[in-house]
């Protein structure tokens, strides 16, 4: 099930995301404890940090490869992230090992869960006007074609496409892709830019609570999947790649 994403973009991460209804307890003893489990299947995750927004973050150093596995723990949400995994499933590894064990750790439950999110973000670097790419890439033909050539028109300064469906009639189940750009308009006025990546995300999302007993487990493999499918079939040559494309035919 192995995709190499890293061969359309410059960077690419997998990250999971369980967002809860409550605030977690953050108890010293508790939370060292289900960081320590996990760091019996992952020794590299060993540096601690608290950050500003008092979340804690457990992470890996970035190997040679520019690989970095990563867990966070805030208030109400847990995340955790695979930049540049070598495997899909290496990701997938560490997602199913922190789902697992944190309600029995953090004392969760179904009552606490609110959704459960998969996201594969493509990073492509490009220095120039990550706005002004966008537009020329998605948005030259059609109906808005005419707004991008008006005479008045100097510059696109926001062009941040995002696009949400739902994938079941009850809602629950939600597909999101979303290109963020990283200019400001200082570097459009000045024309001076700095080399940046310009990120495209695809964020599949699970709404608790409409389908009975389903473990966290169960429903991140089946919107891992999902998403790795629409990665690979959609927003790979669909979105990525036309960006690619672009990026490589600037000067």
């Amino acid at each position: 099930m192995s995709v190499a994403f890293g061969a359309h973009c410059d960077d690419f991460h997998i990250a999971t995301r369980l967002f809860l209804k409550l605030e977690l307890g953050l108890e010293r003893e508790t939370v060292l404890h289900f960081f320590d489990s996990v760091r019996k299947e992952f020794p590299g995750l060993r540096k601690l940090r608290k950050r500003e927004d008092a979340s804690l973050l457990l992470e890996e150093d970035e190997n040679e490869e520019g690989a970095k596995r990563w867990l966070r723990l805030d208030p109400s949400a847990i995340r955790l992230g695979h930049f540049n995994p070598p495997a899909i499933e290496e990701a997938d590894r560490l997602a199913q090992v922190v789902l697992k064990m944190a309600p029995y750790h953090l004392t969760l439950g179904e009552l606490d869960y609110d959704h459960l999110e998969v996201v594969i973000g493509f990073d492509l670097e490009y220095r120039g006007n990550h706005d002004q790419l966008v537009a020329d890439t998605f948005f030259s033909e059609g109906p808005l074609a005419g707004l991008l050539s008006h005479d008045a028109a100097m510059q696109t300064i926001d062009a941040q496409p995002f696009l949400g469906l739902a994938l079941t009639d009850s809602c629950d189940t939600q597909a999101y892709v979303e290109i963020k750009s990283r200019t400001s308009t200082y570097e459009v006025r000045t024309g001076h830019y700095d080399a940046q990546p310009l990120s495209v995300f695809l964020t599949f999302r699970r709404y608790w609570g409409f389908q009975p007993n389903e473990s966290l487990v169960d429903a991140h493999r089946e919107l891992s999947e999902r998403a790795e499918e629409w990665a690979t079939t959609k927003i790979a040559p669909l979105v990525v790649n036309p960006l690619a494309q672009a990026i490589a035919s600037r000067p």
